[in-house]
């Protein structure tokens, strides 16, 4: 029997409760994102005043512009674009009005122009702005889009409900036929019991005990040798009491191969004990079904909700392409919960990419704010996976040349995510012609930052110390692939800077692969400037930087 007071257990909980509980075992492996993605969203500079016609000239756009060409792929709608309500058989659908032709048709146009389509819900009751979201509906909008086609994903965190840490108190598990009989009945006292999970003595509960103590990662249940003689579906009865009143979760794991999920609601009390009902898939011969809670906090609880989604992406993709007989068009998932249940330590199990701030705004406070963020992480991103600092204010607010060369250098130096939010319909000039004496557009379209960001490598930057003599000046080392690597220069000061850097000080670190030589090739990403030296110095002016490529 479990202490009724426990100190100790006490504090144990508190620990648990502000870190991860869950191990972080594989990657999430779709396939995706080997390079960080790049596109376009409409939310940045658009919000909520988006609407089909708009999506289409930002995408034809986007291919007459050379964006496309550039590496610009996607094209994301972001929130806004539901109806209010789900159609009949309770699937997402588009607003009636603006949205008229629905996605499906949009994706069909948008891939006739080379570009893919990408879309947005929100892990939580309601979408940020009050549209219906997938949280509880995350099989059936998995399908909806599989059907759509698109083939990107942000995943918002707005109006979340965190999966509970308490588990219900279990009296009896019984296994039968569905409109047959029960073939196996076990009471709490035939489990096996572990962790903290306990027998309680009660006389009202059928067979005289539950079993509490499976709550937050605590302990478990198991129910053994349950016998059947053909592989199939069969129904899984628990009887749990009704005790407190509050919302409950449970993890059944069967022969520890397959898991299923019950959410129990705050039960009335009008009786003591309550009966809940779902179909398991059970083997032929003995079977084990394992019952506990393993939420312990709210990172437990952010991580298991998007791998959850994560899955049924990957699951909905595969059996659309199967049933269909077509090619498998797989979706980016992009995990957007704004940093705060650090999803940088599970994100690459369960996404593509994951936001790790935030929302930016086009103003240069911001840009440094979740670049300071961002550039300490870099160990967890890679090939598949990777932090994202929130999309390009790039051409939007009040930036300066300056700022936004530098917004989209230091985007390209972390391999984030390069995602749009300017309109890109202003570079093509009213004779139908591109304006590449844009200087967004040049920016933009740099080849020399793209393939820094876009390296096969996927090794972030970091900040070195000792490679400038002023605390307003960062220098970020990338490595890059070919025995090369770029090196940043960041002046966050209100003043010009210079900073004169030895080169053997760079490749003498260990994640360097470029030789020592008596003189380096140096280039200039944004000049294209060529030089060959032991040093390089940077000018740069207010908010500036360069960005070199040493080789």
């Amino acid at each position: 029997m479990a202490p009724k007071h426990c100190p100790i257990c006490a504090v144990k909980k508190f620990i648990r409760s502000k870190r991860l509980n869950q191990p972080v075992t594989e990657k999430y492996n779709n396939g995706m994102a080997l390079t960080p993605p790049m596109g376009w969203s409409s939310w940045n500079l658009f919000k909520y005043k988006i609407n089909e016609t708009l999506i289409k000239e930002i995408a034809e756009a986007m291919a007459k512009s050379g964006l496309a060409d550039a590496g610009y792929k996607y094209v994301n709608i972001d929130d806004c674009w539901q109806n209010s309500s789900r159609d009949e058989n309770g699937k997402l659908q588009t607003d009636f009005i603006t949205f008229p032709s629905g996605i499906k048709k949009l994706n069909d146009y948008v891939n006739s122009l080379g570009l893919k389509l990408g879309i947005y819900s929100s892990n939580g009751t309601h979408t940020c702005e009050d549209y219906p979201a997938s949280l509880g509906n995350e099989r059936i909008d998995a399908d909806t889009f599989a059907e759509w086609g698109v083939e990107y994903f942000k995943y918002d965190f707005c109006h979340n409900e965190p999966v509970p840490t308490a588990a219900p108190w279990i009296i009896k598990v019984n296994v039968g036929e569905k409109s047959g009989c029960d073939f196996y009945e076990a009471f709490a006292k035939d489990a096996v019991l572990s962790g903290e999970a306990c027998l309680e003595k009660n006389e009202k509960a059928e067979g005289g005990f539950f079993i509490k103590g499976l709550c937050a990662g605590n302990g478990a249940a198991e129910f053994k040798d349950i016998d059947v003689k053909e592989a199939g579906k069969y129904v899984l009865t628990l009887t749990v009491s009704k005790a407190k009143k509050e919302r409950k979760f449970l993890v059944i794991s069967v022969n520890s191969k397959k898991e299923y999920y019950l959410d129990v609601p705050a039960l009335n009390h009008y009786t003591p004990e309550h009966r809940f009902q779902l179909e398991i898939n059970l083997e032929a011969g003995e079977n084990t079904i394992r019952l506990y809670n393993p939420i312990a906090s709210k990172k437990d609880s952010a991580f298991f909700q998007y791998k959850l989604m994560g899955n049924e992406l990957k699951r909905a993709t595969k059996e659309y392409a199967e049933k269909n007989g077509t090619e498998e068009k797989k979706i980016i998932f992009s995990i957007c919960e704004w940093g705060r249940n650090k999803p940088w330590l599970w994100g690459a199990e369960a996404g593509n990419l994951w936001r790790t701030t935030p929302d930016i705004i086009p103003d240069w406070k911001s840009v440094m704010a979740l670049y300071e963020i961002t550039v300490r992480l870099g160990k967890y991103a890679g090939p598949g996976g990777w932090n994202d600092p929130d999309m390009l204010e790039v051409g939007n607010g009040n930036l300066t040349h300056e700022e936004n060369r530098s917004h989209f250098s230091l985007w390209c130096m972390m391999c984030a995510p390069l995602i749009l939010g300017n309109d890109v319909r202003k570079f093509i000039k009213s004779d139908g012609t591109v304006d590449k004496d844009s200087k967004v557009y040049q920016i933009l379209t740099n080849k020399n930052l793209i393939g820094i960001d876009q390296d096969i490598l996927g090794i972030p930057c970091r900040k070195v110390k000792g490679l400038s003599h002023s605390p307003l000046v960062d220098v970020l080392v990338k490595p890059l692939d070919g025995k090369r690597v770029a090196v940043c220069v960041l002046n966050k000061g209100r003043g010009s800077k210079k900073v004169k850097v030895q080169i053997d000080k760079i490749v003498a670190f260990a994640d360097v692969n470029v030789d020592k030589k008596e003189k380096y090739n140096i280039f200039n990403c944004w000049t294209e400037e060529k030089n060959e030296g032991k040093e390089f110095v940077s000018i740069t002016q207010k908010h500036g930087c360069e960005v070199f490529i040493i080789s």
